[in-house]
């Protein structure tokens, strides 16, 4: 009877148990990156009241007879299964989709954390709500990032500034019509671009393409002023026999120009098609940019970060860190969404995301918990059947006590 009632004492401890757990799973139903848990009950030792018996030719073998002492809880697994994908539309919230860890640095120590939920701070640091940093891989100044090195702090300062880029090409889109002008003179057709210097100061260059008319051949010369004489560009253009083939020769080179710098005037993509009203339509795109600051960033899926700049260009700031572990379920909770590294996860390996079997990242949309509540629920059901009948064992063995001593009565 003593043991019956152990037995249920055992019983009640480890339903408790699994209610705490279960309470716990539908108290985090909201959590961002949450992982429930589940718990697995083992039978404790058994007392032996009669051995096994061997078989013989006389008689044939006889089982063990043991009485069990009742349940423990072997373990509380935590399920790392994927989270649902919440969207924010919040630029800084990332979201993994697959394996791994953000890397959080807080105080001396660095956690690891499903929970995506970050922002920026005074110093531009991403850092989560409870203020950790988030690690990664700062870009040097040519938007380079070297992912072999050791990761550190994400910044990305909102007074970033990127140096001007000097004009060194520009493209001439659109077609030339030879088609003579109504008074027999002549075609001419001009077309300018904004060329920069390695200091980001602006200069008008314009490029005069003439045509006799009489042949599919047309100089080229540039000026710094639309009505000013233009300094001839080599031998000029010719588009031969096909009036629509690639200009020969397919670029020039504008020496000594405003910028100080070589432009090279790319023709590959110019035309030479004869139309009926002798138009002509010119396209220069040209390459080069001011001085640029910092307008915005995003998230890539591989966890890069890509700043925005006021003259059009993009570069790459940094690069979020993502953890992985050999076993992820080893890792141990620390509360406020961390985890920690016990001596069962094994050490972190810091890779891209989406890489290594590393899970992408999706900005602007947070992962969920993954809390089934059907689940949980009917866990919930059967921990409170569980404790009850625990307790009717207790209540049944203290009555048989209760007879027992009445018998010397």
């Amino acid at each position: 009877m003593l043991r019956s009632m152990f037995s249920g004492v055992s019983g009640l401890r480890s339903h408790q148990t699994m209610m705490d757990v279960v309470g716990n799973n539908i108290a985090n139903v909201n959590t961002a990156g949450f992982k429930s848990s589940s718990v697995v009950f083992a039978d404790t030792l058994s007392q032996l009241t009669k051995a096994a018996g061997a078989p013989t030719d006389a008689a044939a073998g006889t089982n063990p007879a043991q009485v069990g002492l009742g349940v423990r809880v072997q373990a509380i697994a935590t399920n790392m299964t994927q989270g649902s994908a919440q969207s924010t539309g919040k630029s800084t919230d990332l979201m993994l989709q697959g394996d791994g860890m953000f890397a959080i640095q807080q105080g001396d120590g660095t956690f690891y954390s499903r929970n995506g939920s970050f922002t920026l701070d005074a110093n531009g640091s991403v850092v989560t709500n409870d203020g950790g940093y988030v690690m990664g891989w700062k870009a040097d100044e040519a938007g380079n990032v070297n992912t072999n090195s050791q990761i550190g702090k994400l910044v990305i300062p909102s007074d970033t500034v990127m140096p001007a880029v000097a004009t060194d090409e520009v493209t001439i889109k659109g077609n030339l019509d030879k088609t003579a002008n109504a008074d027999g003179s002549a075609r001419s057709v001009q077309s300018s671009f904004t060329a920069y210097d390695d200091q980001g100061v602006a200069s008008k260059i314009y490029l005069t393409f003439t045509n006799s008319g009489t042949d599919d051949k047309w100089s080229v010369g540039w000026s710094p002023t639309a009505d000013g004489t233009p300094t001839a560009l080599g031998t000029g253009i010719d588009f031969g026999a096909t009036s629509g083939a690639t200009a020969a020769p397919t670029s020039l080179t504008i020496t000594g120009g405003p910028t100080g710098d070589d432009i090279t005037v790319d023709l590959s993509q110019l035309t030479g098609y004869v139309g009926t009203t002798g138009t002509s339509s010119l396209n220069p795109v040209a390459d080069g940019a001011p001085i640029g600051t910092l307008t915005g960033f995003s998230f890539g899926t591989d966890g890069v970060i890509t700043g925005n700049y006021s003259n059009g260009y993009k570069q790459t700031l940094g690069q979020i860190a993502i953890a992985s572990f050999n076993n992820v379920a080893g890792l141990r909770k620390e509360g406020n969404s961390l985890y920690s590294v016990s001596t069962n996860s094994g050490q972190p390996v810091f890779g891209i995301a989406g890489s290594a079997g590393r899970g992408a990242i999706l900005a602007g949309s947070l992962e969920m918990s993954n809390v089934d509540l059907s689940a949980e629920f009917t866990n919930l059901i059967l921990a409170q059947r569980g404790f009850q009948a625990n307790s009717k064992v207790i209540t049944s063995s203290d009555e048989l006590l209760q007879d027992l001593v009445n018998l010397k009565r």
